[in-house]
């Protein structure tokens, strides 16, 4: 009998456990979706403004300043105070442009006054068909210099990959905490080849990251030219003759050489494709999406003194800048966000074409 019972028993608890586990198909199919946005809450437009000749002006007052995302003004904030930068430095080191490198080397002791500032602080790497990190994120100026000084050519040929130094650089700067300026200085040619990276995820992480990019080309034919002549007869057309040294690079010259858009209301275009994933991006190279697509700008380097210019231009640029932040209230509206900086009611400012700031950035809403 007490055998009976303890299989009674032992029945009736397998009943009762599989009562209150209620099975996987009982669940309601039409549980709705949870609904998340990918995007950005607040979002950073760093601004320079010109005055009519082309000098940048300061003093300009937070109530002068005026900016429309996809057409509405937003309430922004605008911080005057010198942000500290974190800066990589990528340099391709390409047998290509072997020849150029002893003129690069020199330019290291230029970072930490003329770009950095005080407070700054960077990085090198260099790249061909491998990325290598020469000095991690340092304030010390000689440590800066010294990795500068110690770039060389590596064994990995002509491979460039451009995008897999700047992905590694981007997460490199995304790494850096608190309120700080990421800046991305390119020393390169303007083609990617080989990378595993690819230009549209890469440009879409800069923008979420807040990674500016600024370039200085790198000139396979001119590294040619500064090589022992080869050939006798000169066969390419005038826009690809790299110009003299003393010529000033203007967005005209720079536009004839590289065969570039001359302003960002023609790149506008261009940048929604490339979110779109349209092959026509394919056009252009990845360094003027990078340039253009995150406010910086494409510097030529024609040898002389134009790398030293280049250098200073760009630290002039990230020393003279307002800072304007906004939490945009058209954050629901997926796609391409426009922006667009107005300056009002001072002198010194032209109505058209005396504002730098970046397009606009990519906001992706999914149900």
């Amino acid at each position: 009998m007490s055998r009976l019972l303890l299989l009674t028993l032992v029945s009736a608890l397998l009943m009762a456990q599989q009562q209150q586990t209620p099975p996987a198909q009982t669940q309601p199919a039409e549980a709705p979706l949870n609904r998340f946005i990918i995007g950005t809450t607040r979002v950073v437009a760093p601004v320079i403004v010109f005055d009519r000749d082309g000098r940048t002006v300061g003093g300009i007052r937070p109530d002068e300043f005026h900016l429309y995302d996809m057409g509405k003004e937003q309430n922004i904030q605008v911080d005057e105070t010198f942000v500290p930068i974190s800066l990589v430095v990528a340099i391709q080191c390409t047998s290509e442009v072997e020849k150029l490198l002893p003129q690069v080397s020199k330019i290291g002791n230029l970072i930490k006054p003329l770009v950095l500032g005080d407070l700054g602080e960077a990085a090198v790497m260099t790249f061909d068909s491998r990325v290598k990190v020469l000095q991690d994120f340092t304030a010390d100026p000689d440590k800066i210099t010294k990795a500068v000084r110690n770039i060389n050519t590596y064994s990995g040929g002509s491979m460039a990959h451009l995008n897999d130094a700047v992905d590694e650089s981007i997460r490199m700067l995304r790494a850096r905490t608190g309120n700080r300026r990421r800046i991305l200085l390119l020393i390169s040619e303007t083609r990617d080849q080989g990378s595993a990276a690819g230009t549209r995820e890469t440009l879409i992480e800069m923008q979420l990251q807040s990674v500016r990019v600024y370039q200085v080309t790198m000139s396979r034919l001119l590294g040619k030219l500064t090589a022992a002549p080869d050939v006798q007869y000169d066969t390419r057309p005038p826009a690809m003759v790299p110009m003299p040294s003393n010529t000033v690079a203007t967005p005209t010259t720079v536009m004839q050489t590289y065969g570039t858009e001359g302003n960002s209301a023609t790149f506008i275009p261009l940048l929604m494709e490339i979110y779109r994933d349209a092959k026509a991006i394919f056009k252009s190279s990845p360094v003027q999406l990078y340039t253009k697509g995150t406010g910086g700008e494409e510097f030529p380097f024609y040898g002389g003194h134009g790398l030293e210019q280049a250098i200073q231009r760009i630290g002039e640029d990230l020393h003279s800048e307002y800072t304007l932040s906004y939490s945009p209230t058209t954050k629901e509206e997926g796609g391409f966000h426009d922006i667009k900086v107005v300056v009002s009611g001072h002198p010194e400012v032209p109505i058209k074409n005396g504002i730098k700031v970046r397009p606009g950035y990519w906001a992706a809403t999914h149900q």
